[in-house]
């Protein structure tokens, strides 16, 4: 076994041992990148997307539920404009996951929370904003 395989299992092991406070923020006075500050980010991701799949079926259901043979014209053109424009948002959603997975991938391997070209901090602050 390779060395970073290794070490994204000892963080995966780690991380799952840790228990934070429903209350705890990271804070500049830690180790920056921290296993606690690993694990906030990592609950903040998880949640964000069970939060947007969640959704995602919503609009699932509910465009199986709605009447898409309106006898009127505008009718029609109207669920077709709500039909399209929840699609669009839907499809932000899925790119949204699937950015929101390679920071989970990155968290893992002990990359997250620097920049990809520079490698240098991202900062806590901007991180809170947008974890991806």
């Amino acid at each position: 076994m390779d060395a970073a395989k290794k070490n994204q299992q000892t963080t995966k092991t780690q991380l799952s041992e840790i228990e934070l406070d429903k209350n705890y923020k990271p804070s500049a006075s830690e180790e920056y990148m921290c296993l606690k500050h690993l694990k906030f980010f990592q609950q903040k991701l998880l949640e964000w997307r069970k939060n947007l799949l969640v959704e995602s079926e919503r609009t699932l259901s509910s465009l199986t539920d709605k009447h898409l043979q309106e006898p009127d014209d505008t009718d029609r053109a109207a669920n077709e404009s709500d039909t399209s424009f929840e699609l669009r948002t839907r499809e932000r959603y899925f790119k949204l996951i699937n950015k929101i997975d390679k920071a989970l991938l990155k968290i893992e391997n002990g990359t997250y929370g620097y920049c990809d070209e520079t490698g240098d901090e991202i900062g806590l602050k901007r991180l809170e904003a947008r974890p991806v």
